[in-house]
């Protein structure tokens, strides 16, 4: 018999749905890879519907500490159903619980995207460091601070946080204080805030700014694999 499994993280639902598609009876709106998944939809990260979740029988409920609400999970579990909740705050980590839920809770074989993955990352050239602020939205204006998964990747490709040792992980800071650190690069995901060429850089005059794909600085999935050349591409890019 087939596992259920409803997965309430998108980069966790490309994960399993490379080698187990089959599996899946149930993901969230935001669930975008791989883009012809064609599974019951069953509300946001924040705000899932957990009647709907738990009419969908699934064997296992796969979540995030960081993405999902530990009271939404907790009615998950309350209704009978099996929590899986994954943290994930570093690279190792995100391998380490990838390989735990795939080959342990769902009796995959160990996907070949993986081992690619480790071995992209463990292979990076060395670069000179960069000083830079991270933004991950605005109104108000909010950036990466410690502890964060994107950090450590950031961390590994040469760019020094400046608020990697800010007491929160994702800090409120107004802008004036982002400019008075005198940042030498401007970071600008499109997720969850989706900056863009207009939306984000103007905010910081005379300062290079590398907008990036959020699927590869914060997804922990098979993205991973081409994510340091992805990543370099967009820095370097900003840096000439």
């Amino acid at each position: 018999m087939t596992m259920r499994v409803v997965s309430l993280v998108p980069s966790l639902t490309e994960a399993i749905a490379v080698g187990g598609r089959e599996l899946l009876v149930g993901v969230t709106d935001w669930c975008s890879e791989p883009a012809d998944l064609a599974v019951p939809r069953i509300g946001g990260t924040k705000n899932p519907d957990l009647a709907r979740i738990v009419a969908l029988r699934p064997d296992l409920v796969v979540a995030n500490e960081e993405e999902n609400r530990a009271v939404d999970l907790a009615a998950l579990r309350a209704a009978g159903l099996s929590v899986r909740v994954t943290e994930v705050r570093t690279l190792p980590q995100a391998f380490a619980e990838l390989t735990a839920l795939l080959t342990g809770d769902l009796g995959l074989a160990r996907p070949g995207w993986l081992a690619t993955a480790e071995s992209a990352w463990r292979e990076l050239p060395a670069r000179a460091p960069v000083r830079a602020v991270v933004p991950i939205w605005r109104r108000p204006w909010m950036v990466l601070g410690r502890d964060t998964f994107a950090g450590d990747l950031l961390h590994r490709l040469g760019v020094r946080l400046i608020h990697a040792d800010h007491p929160e992980r994702y800090p409120a800071i107004p802008i004036g204080e982002l400019l008075a650190a005198r940042p030498e690069l401007v970071v600008l995901p499109d997720e969850p805030y989706r900056f863009t060429t207009e939306d984000g850089p103007e905010a910081f005059p005379g300062i290079p700014a590398a907008l990036l794909s959020g699927r590869h600085l914060t997804w922990y999935g098979p993205s991973l694999a081409e994510a340091p050349q992805v990543l370099t591409a967009a820095l370097d890019r900003a840096r000439r």
